[in-house]
Order: C-alpha cells, then structure tokens, then sequence
C-alpha cells in the first residue's frame, strides 16, 4: 500500500512539473526568439561576404572575422595588425572597468547611507536615487555635456573661485566619457548594494567595535565580505552596459574617443560592411561572456568560503 502511494506521488510530481513547463514553453519560446534569434543572424552575417552597399553577400566567407584582427592595405595587399580596432577594445574594456570601480566607490557609501537610514525614511532615498532613470540617457549626456564644456558650468565656477586662469579641455575626452559612464551608470551599483546591506546584521558591526576593530578593520573584514554578493551583482550590472555604451561615448567623446559600439554602429553605417560589423559585435558579446564567467567563478568561490 505505501508503495502505491509512493508511486502516486511520483506520478502527481511528474504531472506537475510537466504542466508547469507546458504553461511556461509560449514564454520561454518567446524569449528563445527574441533573445538568441537576433545573435544566431549576427552570427551567420559575421562568416558572409560584404555586400557593395550593405547587406550581405550570401557567399561563405571569414573575411570579417579577418578583418577584426588584421587589416589589408589597399595597394599592395600587405597584412599587418589592426591596432586600431585593439585600441578600441581596450579602450572599452578600461573605460568599463574604471566605471565600474568609480561607480563601486560613489556606491557604497551611498547605499549604506541608505541602509542605515531610518525604515520609513529608506523608501525617499531610493526614490531619489531611481529618478535619473525617468529621464532619457541621450538628455542626461547632453547635461554632463552643458556641465564641463568650456563655457560649461564647472571651468566657469573654477575661474570664479580662482582656481585656474583659463578653462579646461575637459569635454570630447576619455576623462568626459568616464565621468558620463558613471554618472549615467552609478544607480545600477547602488541597488544591489542596498538589497545587501539592507540584510545585513549591523550587530556584527557592533561587536567588531566591540573588539577594538578599526574603522578600516570593520569596512574590509566585516562590511565587504558581507555585501560581496551585492558588490559583484552591481558590478556586473554596470560593467556590461558600460563596455557596450554608444550614446555617451557619441555625445560626450565626440569621434575622437571611440568605444567598440560606436565602431559597430560605424560598420552597419557609413561603413557599409555589416559582416565586420556582425563579428565584432559577437566579439563584444564574447568578452561579456569572459567577464560574466569570471565575477561569478568569483561569487561561486566567496559564496562557498562564507558557507564554510
């Protein structure tokens, strides 16, 4: 009799669960389709031959791929590196990573400010925080652009106090891009890093002080470890917008400081070679996969260290 009722259970469990993925295939088709589909063609476009005014050629060929790496002059069909499309890679990737830290240093503080902040009061800080979100990102560039151009507000208050005696080149540079990226990009760190701190049990706090832990002590071997979840999940958050960024880098870098989505778009555009344009966005695609597998082979390591 138990074994009947075993085998019952089973079969209601086995029930279930395949209703449940009937219920949800529409979704999960739809999700397949919008999601892979497009990558699935940027794919196959990257191993096709140009075609003479865009498009694509439906010939098998890997001069795109080729021409992501290396370069071919135009008279004598010597090859040598494309040190120009390596640049911008790692320009992009630096970029990237300096938003990410900056962001990590603005955000922290902040959501722990929040955190700490009476229950009732919480729900105003994170409200102020989400309202750049209400405003599209082409506009918040063009503030940062009003803001350190050389009439801009920034060289005006800086020669009024005196501080410097003619204004400062500080717009169409790396340095305005970055101060963009994280501007536009700090609310994506500062959320996750409060659904951490928000758990967080500030009586461990408490006793470290308790224990003659410095403030340093306290931050690094307490606070950190703590949020680490929240710190890796904000820092993917804003890495993987920042490296693919376009608007920002069009506005506020000006042409002169490209990042690999301005290049992309280029080759779809006035470039007119949509295969370079494919294999270099499944480029930018893999180097987000390198980047994804990596915080969370970390969050694996520090989600098993803390469990131990």
């Amino acid at each position: 009799m138990a074994l009947n009722d075993t085998r019952a259970g089973e079969a209601r469990q086995k029930k279930d669960v395949r209703d449940r993925w009937l219920l949800s295939s529409p979704a999960l088709l739809l999700i397949l389709a919008a999601g892979v589909g497009p990558l699935l063609i940027i794919i196959l476009y990257s191993f096709l031959a140009p075609g003479n005014y865009g498009d694509v050629k439906w010939e098998f060929s890997t001069e795109g791929w080729f021409n992501v790496f290396f370069s071919r002059d135009i008279f004598d069909d010597t090859v040598s590196l494309a040190n120009a499309h390596f640049e911008i890679i790692w320009r992009s990737v630096k970029l990237a990573l300096a938003t990410t830290a900056l962001c990590a240093i603005c955000g922290f503080p902040t959501a722990y400010f929040i955190a700490t902040r009476p229950p009732h009061n919480r729900s105003v800080w994170l409200f102020l925080i989400t309202i750049p979100f209400w405003t599209n990102m082409l506009i918040r560039a063009f503030a940062i652009q009003e803001l350190i151009r050389i009439e801009g507000i920034l060289n005006e208050f800086l020669l009024t106090i005196g501080l410097i005696s003619q204004p400062i080149q500080m717009l169409y540079t790396d340095f305005s891009i970055l101060l963009g990226m994280t501007y536009v990009h700090l609310p994506l760190m500062v959320l996750p890093l409060y659904a951490s701190m928000e758990k967080l049990d500030f009586r461990l706090i408490e006793a470290s002080y308790d224990l003659y832990a410095s403030r340093c002590n306290v931050l690094l071997k307490v606070i950190v470890p703590l949020v680490k979840q929240g710190l890796i999940a904000g820092s993917i958050l804003v890495f993987i917008p920042a490296l693919s960024s376009y608007v920002i880098p069009r506005v506020l870098g000006g042409g002169k400081s490209m990042m690999i989505g301005n290049l992309i778009e280029l080759q779809f555009g006035q470039g007119r070679n949509w295969p370079l344009g494919s294999a270099l966005s499944v480029t930018l695609v893999i180097i987000v996969l390198f980047a994804m597998l990596y915080y969370v082979r970390n969050a694996g390591k520090s989600g098993g260290s803390a469990h131990g």
